[in-house]
């Protein structure tokens, strides 16, 4: 059986972040609308952002984020107490120009400082039906 790489998994952990940024609901629905369409994606579900209060210790609350595209879904948790935001990105596509991804969500965020992760995602998915 044949197989070929299903896709790609962009993992994003900001820091220092714009505490502004990181609680304005939103700014942060706008940024789950336009980065589908900047980065040639389609949404097929209007984005879902929720305020969360503080859940304990290592959690002071923050906004939670999440829309659905054809692709599959990008999603965020911001905590602008800490100035802290951690997103995921993740597309079936082969190929994702992740730099660019990088700066439009360090843009949106408001920070210069970062960690990411890109991780090739179904490396065996069957390239043919198994029927």
């Amino acid at each position: 059986m044949n197989t070929e790489q299903f896709g790609v998994h962009l993992l994003f952990d900001g820091y220092n972040g714009n505490a502004e940024l990181l609680a304005d609901k939103d700014h942060l629905t706008r940024l789950l609308t336009e980065i589908p369409r900047k980065m040639n994606m389609h949404t097929i579900f209007e984005p879902v952002v929720l305020e969360v209060g503080p859940l304990n210790q290592k959690d002071p609350g923050g906004i939670s984020g999440f829309v659905l595209i054809a692709e599959s879904h990008i999603s965020y948790h911001t905590f602008p107490k800490r100035g802290f935001v951690t997103a995921d990105i993740y597309t079936c596509q082969t190929e994702l120009d992740s730099e660019k991804f990088i700066q439009l969500l360090a843009e949106a965020f408001g920070t210069s400082d970062y960690d990411t992760q890109v991780i090739k995602r179904g490396l065996r998915y069957p390239s043919e039906n198994l029927d």
